[in-house]
C-alpha cells in the first residue's frame, strides 16, 4: 500500500480579530525582516570612495539594478530602482524559503495577489500623472467607444495574468516535487525489498541525492525566473502606460 500524499495550502496560526494569520504571512514577515536588516548593513556608513567590500557589494547590486531599469523602462525610471530592487529581493527569498522546510509565501494566492495588486495601483497612478485623470478615462474608449468592454478586460486581466503566473509556477513546483519525492520512496521500497537485509530495505536509497538535484531546478532556478518575470512586467507595465 502507498503512503498517502497531501498537498495542503496555508496553515492558519492564530487570529488577530477578523484577521487570520497564516505561516506564509509569518514567514514572509520574517523574509522582510531580513532583507531590511541586509540592507541596512550594506548600506551603513558609506563613503564617497568605497573602501570596504560591503560597500562595493552594495553599489554593485544599484549599478545592476539600473542597468536593468535602464534597458527596459529608461534611465528617467531610475527612482523605480528600491521598488523593484526590494521586489524581486522579495519574490525569489520567498521563493526560496521552501528549502528550509516552510511553506513559501510566493506559494499563497493572496500574497501574490497583493504583489500584483501594488503594481496595478502603480499603473493606474502613472496613467493619471501622466495623461491626467480624464485622460486616463478616455483611454478605455480608444481607438472607437466599441472596445470599451475590451480595454476594461483587458486592463483588469493584467494583474490577473501576473498572479497566476506567478502563483501557478511556484505552487505547480512544489506539488511535483512532492509527487517525485514520494514516488523515489515507493521505488527504493521496491527495489530495496529484493535485499533481504532489514537494514538495508529502510534505506531510501532514492531519496538520496536526486531530489537535491531536482530542487536545484523547481527551487532555485524556477524562484530566480519567475522573481525575474515578474519584475520585467512590473516595469513594463508601468513604463507603457506613461505612453
Amino acid at each position: 500500500m502507498g503512503s498517502e500524499i497531501t498537498v495542503t495550502g496555508p496553515k492558519a496560526l492564530f487570529q488577530i480579530g477578523p484577521i487570520i494569520i497564516t505561516n506564509t504571512m509569518v514567514t514572509s514577515w520574517v523574509i522582510m525582516a531580513i532583507i531590511a536588516c541586509v540592507c541596512m548593513y550594506l548600506t551603513r556608513n558609506l563613503k564617497v570612495k568605497p573602501d570596504s567590500k560591503r560597500q562595493i557589494i552594495a553599489e554593485k547590486i544599484v549599478l545592476m539594478v539600473y542597468e536593468l531599469i535602464d534597458g527596459t523602462m529608461g534611465k528617467k525610471w531610475r527612482h523605480f530602482a528600491p521598488y523593484i530592487a526590494g521586489l524581486f529581493a522579495y519574490s525569489f527569498f520567498c521563493s526560496m524559503s521552501s528549502l528550509v522546510g516552510v511553506k513559501a509565501p510566493t506559494g499563497d494566492l493572496s500574497i501574490i495577489i497583493g504583489m500584483a495588486t501594488i503594481t496595478f495601483i502603480m499603473i493606474q497612478v502613472v496613467n493619471i500623472k501622466y495623461k491626467g485623470f480624464v485622460g486616463s478615462l478616455k483611454r478605455f474608449a480608444e481607438p472607437v467607444p466599441l472596445i470599451l468592454p475590451l480595454n476594461l478586460i483587458s486592463e483588469v486581466a493584467t494583474p490577473v495574468s501576473m498572479t497566476f503566473r506567478h502563483f501557478g509556477n511556484i505552487a505547480a513546483g512544489g506539488v511535483i516535487t512532492t509527487l517525485l519525492y514520494a514516488a523515489l520512496a515507493g521505488l527504493s521500497s521496491v527495489i530495496l525489498k529484493i535485499i533481504p537485509v532489514a537494514f538495508i530495505q529502510s534505506i531510501p536509497i532514492f531519496q538520496v541525492g536526486l531530489p537535491a538535484l531536482l530542487s536545484i531546478y523547481f527551487d532555485v532556478f524556477t524562484s530566480f525566473l519567475q522573481a525575474y518575470i515578474f519584475c520585467m512586467l512590473t516595469m513594463v507595465y508601468v513604463s507603457g502606460a506613461a505612453e
